[in-house]
């Protein structure tokens, strides 16, 4: 925002500083200088002002008032004198309506009579051209310095053009119209307020005049205007209809609606002194709402806690009041309402830095007593298990914890719909961690040779709507792509895992259609296993469901595990008790058993393990196969079995003896079959 030095100099009965260090100044305490040039017989200053301090410093007079602190020089504000023509009185010439005070705050008016249009002043001009202002005639040219001057947008009306005298401020009709002074035409509707008389839009509020009650050569009359509007509702019109001008700049960044008045009669004032005519008695001030100052009680301790230095009650009283602002012996401080940004204790001890200068604070390293932190089990754990699954070739990915309108309608489950949701893309929760993962793989495969493997995991919360309300889980879940042969591959990995957990009693069963599982629909039934571990179902480990596949467009067959996380941290065990690892071989026979569809693996290995024998180390299933032509009511079990002695060779006698009691322990069951030994 550009700035005139000779204008602000005009403020001060004292000589500023050069231009120069007036700007470094400024830079130093305030706002940055952007450019400091020089015009003809004035420097201008181009500044970067902080939108909280719109409603100040986008004005000559706020700039001044940081000089004024800045330099420690007094600042002159001279009283405005309105000369009223008491003969006339505003009331017989004009009326005003405010249709909503939420859309227009403060409405003030005035009208002056028997003026004269012609070229401004040359001091008009050249602050004006400084300031990137085009002067255009005394009238316009004087609502435009005012608004330069004091901050406050004003407009001028042909006061014999406004039909029916009267004028009202409301929400534009749908399909309505208006042809600007820049001769353009705008079709406005009822999101935009307008300034109107009986018939037709003088004005689009805060922004832009209309051509209808321009100002000519021909004026004699005029009514002008000072308003405060909704800053939410101007930006969005002047987005709307694309367009941007001072006016709408400082009203969309908030004004003080106690400037209204003041800015009116300056305007007046000046309208005078440059065009001649009477200013008619009274004023339209419509102002429903006041704005009234607020007061803040000002902390010292605080004020140095923060600051990090101490400053004397007398310095601090004496920088609060260069501000403007009203300093008690309480230190109780009262806020003008021009300084809207000041709201609280930190506002005002920002302010005292700021003046006090930060160059001036020490450079301190804060004292505070570090306390070390609980031990947090879940963050370790999860940290553990990132590690495990890193060092056998996953990545780990991060996604959004919402899923798309069309791939959620594909779940059978019933899902959290967000009330307010951004898009198609993000509608719901996600109800599991699958289904973005397939979407990390489809968006991914190009990166990859045609037989490499994507292998990538994600920890994440889903969610689950139930009777009770939003249920929420932490999961872990990981994917591999493949030809459908890499089941073992990943049953190794969930081993592995678990291992690394102190995990040791775990198994897989067969996968149970469940009511409560309503995410089965992901899954090959047929070619998937439950993940069981001190006897308690902790997740799912198998291939994806080709229909889940087609439906999320992914091509390559995946096989996927998910692993409850809070179930599976509460069986983690950090403890490791240490064992000597065997110095004889091992031995290993497979089993294979023809099983009834309901019998579940856990049964299977229950009756194993009841053949007591210290020399059995471990039992571990191998395959599965269902859906032979001949028996589709029965599936086929494999096992390895592994037998061991610490303290010496087995022979093959002994080994068979064992193995032929496992076989009698499973002939037991009259519909159990053992098919092949080896």
């Amino acid at each position: 925002m550009l700035f005139s030095y000779n204008w602000l100099q005009s403020f001060f009965d004292k000589k500023l500083l050069a231009p120069q260090k007036l700007a470094e100044l400024l830079t130093l305490h305030s706002f940055e200088v952007e450019e400091l040039k020089k015009n003809h017989n004035d420097w201008v200053f181009d500044l970067d002002i902080t939108p909280n301090r719109a409603a100040d410093c986008f004005s000559h007079l706020g700039i001044a008032r940081e000089c004024s602190v800045l330099t420690n020089t007094k600042i002159r504000e001279e009283e405005i004198k309105v000369k009223e023509n008491k003969s006339f009185d505003i009331k017989d010439y004009i009326s005003v309506g405010v249709k909503n005070s939420k859309d227009c705050y403060r409405y003030t008016g005035r009208i002056i009579k028997g003026i004269k249009i012609k070229s401004s002043p040359r001091y008009i001009k050249e602050r004006l051209f400084s300031c990137g202002l085009e002067p255009i005639n005394n009238i316009v040219d004087a609502a435009n310095y005012i608004m330069l001057e004091l901050g406050q947008p004003l407009h001028a009306f042909d006061l014999d053009k406004i039909e029916g005298s009267k004028i009202l401020i409301r929400r534009a009709k749908n399909g309505e119209k208006i042809n600007t002074l820049d001769d353009k035409n705008y079709r406005l509707n009822n999101d935009v307020l307008v300034i109107s008389d009986i018939k037709k839009v003088l004005a689009i509020a805060g922004i832009k005049g209309g051509k209808s009650v321009a100002i000519n050569d021909g004026t004699k009359d005029i009514f002008i205007e000072s308003a405060n509007f909704n800053p939410t509702l101007i930006r969005k019109t002047s987005k709307k209809l694309n367009l941007k001008t001072d006016a709408s700049f400082r009203f969309e960044h908030g004004m003080d609606s106690n400037l209204t008045e003041k800015a009116i009669d300056r305007l007046a004032e000046l309208i005078q002194e440059v065009a001649g005519g009477d200013i008619v008695k009274g004023k339209i001030d419509i102002y429903p709402n006041k704005i009234l100052s607020k007061s803040i009680k000002l902390d010292l301790r605080q004020t140095e806690k923060l600051l990090g230095v101490k400053i004397s009650k007398n310095e601090i009283v004496r920088i609060l009041k260069s501000l403007g602002l009203g300093v008690n012996k309480k230190l109780e401080i009262k806020i003008p309402t021009w300084r809207p940004d000041l709201n609280q204790n930190e506002d005002l001890i920002e302010e005292i830095g700021r003046i006090y200068g930060y160059e001036n604070l020490k450079a301190d390293f804060p004292k505070i007593t570090l306390m070390p932190g609980s031990k947090n089990e879940e963050i370790i754990w999860e940290y553990k298990i990132k590690d495990t699954l890193r060092a056998v070739g996953f990545s780990e990915v991060y996604n959004y914890s919402f899923i798309n309108k069309k791939i959620g309608d594909y779940s059978n489950s019933p899902l959290v719909e967000l009330e307010n949701p951004f898009s198609e893309e993000f509608y719901y929760l996600r109800p599991n961690l699958i289904i973005n993962l397939l979407g990390n793989i489809k968006h991914n495969i190009k990166y990859f040779k045609k037989d490499e493997a994507i292998r990538i995991f994600e920890f994440g919360t889903v969610f689950k709507k139930t009777k009770n309300g939003i249920k929420e889980k932490k999961m872990l879940t990981g994917l591999i792509t493949g030809n459908g042969q890499d089941f073992y591959a990943l049953k190794g990995v969930v081993d592995a895992l678990l291992e690394s957990l102190g995990i040791s009693d775990k198994f897989y069963d067969n996968f149970q259609i469940s009511s409560e599982n309503s995410q089965q629909i992901f899954w090959n039934i047929h070619k998937s296993a439950e993940i069981k571990a001190n006897n308690m179902e902790i997740g799912f480990i198998g291939q994806l469901s080709s229909d889940i596949l087609l439906k999320l467009e992914n091509k390559k067959s995946v096989i996927a595990f998910e692993i409850d996380f809070n179930k599976l941290i509460k069986i983690c065990n950090g403890e490791k008790e240490y064992q000597a690892a065997s110095k004889f071989p091992s031995a290993i026979r497979d089993i294979s058993i023809l099983v009834p569809m309901r019998v579940k693996v856990a049964d299977i290995l229950n009756q194993i393990n009841s053949v007591k024998e210290n020399l059995v180390q471990d039992v571990d299933l191998f395959d599965i196969y269902e859906g032979d032509k001949k028996d589709r009511e029965k599936k086929s079990l494999a096992f390895h079995i592994i037998f061991q002695a610490k303290n010496r060779t087995l022979n093959g006698d002994e080994i068979e003896f064992i193995f032929q009691k496992i076989i009698k322990a499973l002939e037991e069951n009259a519909d159990w079959e053992v098919r092949k030994q080896s």
